[in-house]
């Protein structure tokens, strides 16, 4: 016998009122994440992740947004959250991958495919993306209320608009009530309210037609045409049982010619969502008096961890030394005994995964050169290095400058006063107290500094089964390549570094597709199925980088070799950026040739000088913007906006858009080039310390316009984690 619902039935989602407990956290162990299998990774991590306790309250739609059953609700997920969604109806399937962008924003990518559909003949695959706001908090008597777009940029085969309020009645029952327009205005629909204010707003101008090129902002469709109500009840019969009913103004499942693609004989929804554990949903429903439908989803957060904390080993303990100058005196003489000072050094740290580069000891002063190599912050790799240096120094030393590197470059120097690393390592806000003590300077010359040996070999390599999901492709929208890769490094000098990948794919090649779009511009992208199947084995890379550090706020690389799968040549950037500043700027040039499909040595006639002028900004509250002018790989100039929100936990969530000079007709399907990106870090997943992270794009569609060059070691994300913006935002991690 089920009893009554507890009060935390419906728990607070993202300040809306609702009140409710706690959910206990389980920790848990995941093995690291194939790289490029983006959307496989979200649905591993979350089988182990729990969720915030107030996600209980949030469920999600058919359409993977949260809501009732296809109709949208006001309520907001907690901030940060990311939600993975598989809706299925008879000769419908969607995908959708929803981000909580801020508190009240959110943003939902969507891949779907309509059975029998007259324009593919079998099946047809759309793309779209929603937006939604939530302007008001629920409170006493005022509900929540939010704005949304749906598939406001895709072929518009669901394009909608709406405005929606929910209102908790008890702990059990809440009511959701709302007004929608273009799709969700096809159902007992009535004159546009808004055509009052203008007669703007009295007739909707035809959408996108299916199949045309698409993937615009149809701006003067918004909120225009006939409107229609909609709504529903949701009864939490416990935690994790809840009842839905809704009234759908859609009456959208129609094909081209208007015929509808299956019986719609009533405008009423009932389903039944089940809530196992936290973080994940399973939905049954009962759709338009006719259909089955069968929906689940997984939620993660990357402000939630699936450890209490992490398991990294503990820091050595800091050193104190000696009150009275003898006793100093003989613990120096220890310390030498010991061996020199450089060898006993290079050994502590290489204990903690950190080379040591160079060092000097003068006049109560040591400068330390080191590469951090094993954790994600430097913050976190500079209260260790300052921890062991106070039990590897000598007494008199006073002062500590420590110069973190990354590929060779030194990104900035932190001066330390020893008496307040001994003073604060056990205090309370030791981390704000040391950083407000210390000083941070761009780095000076290798002058003075004494190079250590190196204690590790400078030729590595490793054989690896690889895994990738390739997705959103055409007709195929999910595929899998694995097999075997083979990599190889030899650092000549720090910052001189050859390297190389080599790939052998087990997958069935002999049934890659060739690319089914025709396009007007130069196949810089749309071939990558010819490189797929013919470059069995093939080199992904094999170049030769150098890294160099003209001024205290410059940084250079140049990379000479086969840059990427498709395109071999030479790449120069030069990037200046001040270790205090929020803003970077970048130049790059590159000089590149097309490769031979067979990814061996060989290149295609095709050539292009491409490259961008950047500009890097962080805005200091988690979001980070990049924008890129220039020429890209088809010869197309144009820009390129990204803005990625980024976690302290290593997690980042960022969309991009590129625009160019090619039209949308000579561009193709979808417009211009867009999609989403998606940082997932090792150490979240593992809870032990590494810098190994999937960093992957997910893009709408792969086309030729706006296709920009792949270089490994760009300078900016190189050297900002040493800069202040960053080591502010994870200086916690300096006493860890």
């Amino acid at each position: 016998m089920v009893g009554p619902p507890g009060p935390a039935a419906f728990a607070s989602p993202g300040g809306s009122g609702y009140l409710g407990g706690s959910q206990p956290k389980v920790p848990c162990m995941i093995r690291p994440l194939p790289r490029s299998a983006v959307a496989v990774s979200l649905l591993a991590l979350a089988a182990a992740l729990p969720a915030a306790a107030q996600d209980r309250n949030v469920r999600y739609t058919m359409y993977g947004t949260p809501g009732l059953i296809e109709m949208p609700s006001a309520l907001s997920a907690p901030d940060g959250q990311i939600a993975a969604t598989l809706g299925l109806m008879e000769g419908q399937h969607r995908v959708s991958l929803t981000f909580q962008i801020t508190p009240r924003l959110s943003g939902t990518f969507r891949y779907s495919g309509v059975a029998d559909y007259q324009l593919a003949g079998d099946t047809f695959y759309d793309r779209s993306f929603d937006l939604r706001y939530r302007f008001t908090d629920e409170g006493d008597w005022m509900p929540a209320i939010a704005v949304g777009l749906q598939d406001f940029m895709g072929t518009g085969l669901y394009q909608s608009e709406y405005l929606v309020a929910t209102k908790t009645l008890s702990d059990s029952v809440r009511v959701t009530g709302g007004i929608g327009w273009g799709r969700m205005g096809t159902f007992n629909g009535f004159d546009n309210p808004l055509a009052g204010i203008s007669d703007y707003f009295a007739d909707r101008p035809d959408g996108f037609v299916p199949g045309e090129s698409g993937g615009q902002v149809t701006f003067d469709t918004f909120f225009r045409g006939p409107a229609a109500f909609f709504g529903g009840v949701e009864w939490a019969v416990t935690d994790a049982l809840m009842i839905k009913a809704e009234y759908s103004s859609d009456d959208g499942y129609r094909d081209l010619d208007g015929a509808p693609l299956f019986d719609r004989e009533s405008p009423l929804n009932f389903g039944v969502s089940w809530r196992p554990k936290p973080g994940y949903q399973v939905d049954l429903a009962w759709l338009y008096g006719s259909q089955i439908a069968l929906s689940g989803t997984i939620t993660i957060n990357p402000n939630e961890r699936p450890f209490f904390g992490g398991l990294d080993s503990p820091p050595v303990p800091v050193a104190l030394r000696p009150a009275d100058a003898a006793a100093a005196a003989s613990w120096d003489q220890a310390l030498a005994q010991r061996g020199p000072l450089d060898q006993r050094l290079a050994q502590a740290l290489a204990a903690e995964g950190i080379t040591l580069d160079s060092l000097s000891v003068s006049g109560g002063v040591a400068r330390v050169r080191y590469t951090n190599t094993r954790y994600r912050t430097e913050a976190q790799a500079l209260g260790r290095v300052a921890r062991i240096l106070t039990g590897q120094l000598p007494a008199g030393v006073e002062t500590i400058t420590l110069e973190p590197m990354q590929r060779g470059l030194p990104m900035s120097a932190l001066t330390l006063a020893r008496a307040d690393i001994e003073r604060l390592e056990n205090t309370q806000g030791a981390a704000e107290a040391m950083l407000a003590a210390a000083r941070l300077t761009p780095a000076g010359s290798a002058q003075g500094l004494t190079p250590v040996p190196a204690t590790g070999p400078a030729f590595t390599w490793g054989l690896a089964p690889y895994a990738a999901f390739i997705l959103f492709d055409g007709d195929n929208p999910v595929q899998l390549d694995y097999g075997l890769r083979l990599t190889a490094e030899y650092a000549l000098r720090p910052n001189l570094v050859a390297s190389g990948r080599l790939r052998y794919s087990l997958r069935d090649l002999d049934n890659v597709d060739e690319p089914t779009r025709p396009s007007a511009l130069p196949h810089v992208r749309t071939d990558a199925s010819r490189y797929s199947a013919e470059g069995n084995p093939g080199i992904e890379m094999l170049q030769l980088a150098w890294y160099g550090h003209p001024a205290p706020n410059l940084y250079a690389r140049v990379t000479v070799g086969y840059l990427e799968r498709m395109f071999g040549g030479v790449s120069a950037e030069l990037l200046w950026k001040p270790v205090d500043s929020r803003l970077g700027v970048g130049v790059e040039v590159n000089q590149v040739w097309q490769r031979d499909f067979d990814m061996l040595l060989g290149f295609q006639d095709y050539q292009v000088t491409t490259g961008h002028v950047s500009a890097y900004y962080d805005f200091r509250n988690g979001f980070h913007g990049q924008l890129d002018v220039g020429r890209y790989l088809a010869g197309d100039w144009g820009a390129t906006v990204t803005l990625d929100r980024e976690f302290e936990n290593g997690w980042r969530v960022g969309a991009y858009a590129t625009f160019t000079d090619v039209s949308a007709e000579d561009y193709g399907e979808g417009s211009f080039d867009k999609g989403i990106r998606l940082t997932i870090p090792f150490d979240f997943i593992l809870g032990q310390p590494t810098r190994r992270e999937v960093d992957n794009a997910l893009a709408s569609l792969t086309r030729d316009g706006g296709a920009r060059l792949e270089v490994d070691g760009r300078l900016y994300e190189s050297v900002r984690d040493g800069h202040l913006a960053d080591l502010d935002d994870s200086f916690g991690r300096f006493w860890r």
